[in-house]
């Protein structure tokens, strides 16, 4: 019988600063103002970009799999103001990342995240029966660029992301 380790992961509240190496969090800002670095910086030159409602149902805080896109950045953000999970680690070039480096966020449903081309990336988690999300991304993003890496085979850990804790 193959064991493996849960490492428990503090979800950190998120800030502009705290996400800064693994993309932007996006507030609203006022009707009329000028695009600037509070906006979200996209990179969606190379395909079609995709805007949707993405249901999930059941996801828990718990996970062994982490992916990234290598081709766009992506933005997430929940519908009805419902808060949720996600675990990250900053782009590389490795087929996977170092467990050590993983780091998860509380996002309140009043922002979206946009996440930087190649991080790697675990969720959206919640404890809600059903949550749905919009999603911008390419077209094809989940047929051709959708590189995971499942941390159990690989490390033979698997992740818990815990309750919120306040920096």
């Amino acid at each position: 019988m193959e064991t493996h380790v849960l490492k428990q992961v503090p979800a950190l509240e998120i800030t502009p600063e705290l996400f800064e190496p693994f993309g932007q969090v996006i507030f609203a800002s006022e009707d009329g103002a000028p695009y600037g670095p509070a906006d979200a910086q996209l990179q969606l030159q190379n395909g079609t970009p995709r805007f949707y409602i993405m249901r999930l149902r059941d996801r828990g805080r718990r996970f062994h799999k982490i992916t990234r896109h290598l081709r766009c950045t992506q933005c997430l953000g929940s519908l009805e103001g419902k808060d949720w999970l996600i675990g990250v680690a900053s782009a590389s070039s490795a087929p996977c990342p170092d467990g050590e480096t993983i780091t998860a966020f509380r996002i309140p449903g009043n922002c979206f995240i946009k996440l930087e081309v190649g991080t790697w990336h675990a969720g959206p988690y919640f404890e809600h029966a059903s949550v749905d999300f919009y999603n911008l991304e390419l077209s094809d993003t989940n047929l051709f660029d959708h590189d995971t890496c499942n941390l159990l085979e690989r490390f033979g850990i698997e992740f818990e992301i815990l309750p919120s804790v306040h920096c």
